[in-house]
Parts: structure tokens; C-alpha cells; sequence
């Protein structure tokens, strides 16, 4: 399974870095402010759908662009797909984004792609067998000081969202770290903690396919990823932090008190937090 993603992943890729060599002339379309979609993000998951549909028919789709239109509802087989994840910085000439493709059965993530086409970067992971780039094994830094930590970041960027908590969030994370990125693409995040890269991410009003391959990645380097709490919820949480055990930990001390989730009481599931 995981060389049919890969494959959807080098398909998808080609489509993007033949588009990037004249960008000005990709039509784009904007699903609301400052959310853009083009061209090449739809024939990128058109390729890649097809690509696994023909090798899988009875697999369910959860892709960015489409929803779960495609492929077969109700399955224990769904492969979650963003065909372009940073889609801004593809507009603009920006050579920061990624294709991400992850293989979730019965509700655990088991296989993991985040392609870098303008690099031919590939990350991989399968549940159990670790992760790779380039086919070298990878694992996440083993930094245990704060001080000491590179982090990442997305900022917010859609009406609505909570500028201001975010803002003291990054201003916190600035106090305590020795740098903080906003690269631009969540799932290249991820895959920048695994491999050592950075130490920690965090990012709130992400989607499943945002961070589905990724997560997997950063579990299989040996990190920990959930929601600010430090909880393990984290795919539909709308908010996600992952890091190296030890910086984890004192991340969750950090950005607990923002999580939109409030610690429950033994036996019960998370309640959002009220405002």
C-alpha cells in the first residue's frame, strides 16, 4: 500500500513542479478570504484519487478538495489526501509545500506520505516499521531544554479566527525557544520534526488532511503528537502539537491553557472549552 501512495505522491508532484515553472498562469480561486484553491491543487488530487482507486476500489477518499465524494463511504479503509498543502506559498513563487497522503484503517493511521516536489524530498512511514526520508532512517532530535528548541508554527489566516490568543501563543513560544518558523506548510511541519529538523510544532484550525500523513511521521521518529492538552486527540481537535517526548512535555505546559479543550474528568472524553 504504502508504494501506491507513493506512487499517487511522484504523480501528483510532477503535476505541481511542471505548474511551477510558470505560476503566473495557474488560474486560481478563492474559497474565502485568504483560502485559495487552483487548478493544480484539483488535477494533483484528481491524480492521486485515481491512482489509489485504481489500485484500491473498495477504499474510502477524505481529500481537501472533494470531501469523501469519491471512493467507497462507509469503508474501514480511507485515505485522507491533501494534493497541495501550502497552496499560497505555491501562488507566489514560494518553494515551500507539499503532497500528503495518509492510509487510515479502523480509525488508526497505518501508512504516511508528505512529498516535497521541489526538493524530491519523500517521507514515509508505516505503522510499526518507522519512518524514512529518502529511504534513511529518521528520528526526532533529542533535545530536553526549551531554550535550546527551533519550533514551527502556522499562522491563522481565515476570518474568524483568534488572532490575538494566537499572537500571545507565538509570543510565548518566542520568550521560551531559541527560534519559531511558520514555513507554511503544516504537513512539511510534521515531517521537519520527525527527522530532527525542528524540535516542536504547533498550529491551531487544522483539518484531517492537514496533518493526517504527518502524524504518523512523528509517531514513527518516536514522537508524541495530540492536541494542546497533550492529549492523543488531536485529528479533529483543531489544534495540534507534536515534538520529541521530552519537549512535548513542556510544550503541553505552555499551550494547555489555550487548548480549546478542558481537562476531563477520569472515565469521560474532552469537552471544548467555553469561550
Amino acid at each position: 500500500m504504502l508504494n501506491v501512495a507513493i506512487k499517487a505522491a511522484r504523480a501528483a508532484g510532477t503535476l505541481i513542479n511542471r505548474a511551477s515553472l510558470d505560476v503566473e498562469a495557474v488560474r486560481v480561486s478563492l474559497k474565502q478570504s485568504n483560502d485559495f484553491v487552483t487548478e493544480v491543487d484539483q488535477a494533483a488530487e484528481n491524480a492521486i484519487i485515481e491512482t489509489l482507486l485504481t489500485a484500491y476500489p473498495q477504499h474510502g477518499i477524505l481529500a481537501e478538495e472533494s470531501g469523501s465524494e469519491r471512493g467507497k463511504q462507509g469503508s474501514d479503509y480511507v485515505w485522507i489526501i491533501d494534493p497541495l498543502d501550502g497552496t499560497t506559498n505555491f501562488i507566489h513563487g514560494f518553494p515551500v509545500y507539499s503532497v500528503s497522503i495518509a492510509l487510515q484503517v479502523r480509525g488508526k493511521m497505518e501508512q504516511a506520505v508528505v512529498y516535497d516536489p521541489s526538493r524530491n524530498d519523500l517521507f514515509t512511514a508505516t505503522r510499526g516499521r518507522g519512518a524514512f526520508l529518502n529511504d534513511r532512517r529518521i528520528r526526532v532530535s533529542k533535545r530536553i531544554r526549551m531554550a535550546d528548541s527551533l519550533v514551527s508554527t502556522g499562522f491563522p489566516f481565515r476570518p474568524g479566527q483568534d488572532y490575538e490568543q494566537f499572537m500571545q501563543m507565538f509570543m510565548d513560544m518566542m520568550r521560551s525557544t531559541a527560534g519559531v518558523r511558520r514555513p507554511g506548510s503544516a504537513a512539511l511541519d510534521l515531517a521537519y520534526v520527525a527527522a530532527g529538523f525542528t524540535d516542536a510544532f504547533f498550529e491551531t484550525d487544522l483539518k484531517p488532511w492537514d496533518i493526517a500523513a504527518g502524524s504518523l511521521l512523528v509517531q514513527e521518529a518516536g514522537g508524541l503528537v495530540g492536541n494542546f492538552t497533550g492529549e492523543a486527540d488531536f485529528l479533529h481537535a483543531g489544534e495540534c502539537l507534536a515534538a520529541n517526548p521530552k519537549i512535548y512535555a513542556l510544550m503541553v505546559q505552555k499551550l494547555e491553557k489555550y487548548s480549546r479543550y478542558k481537562a476531563a474528568a477520569p472515565g469521560h472524553a474532552a469537552d471544548p472549552a467555553q469561550p
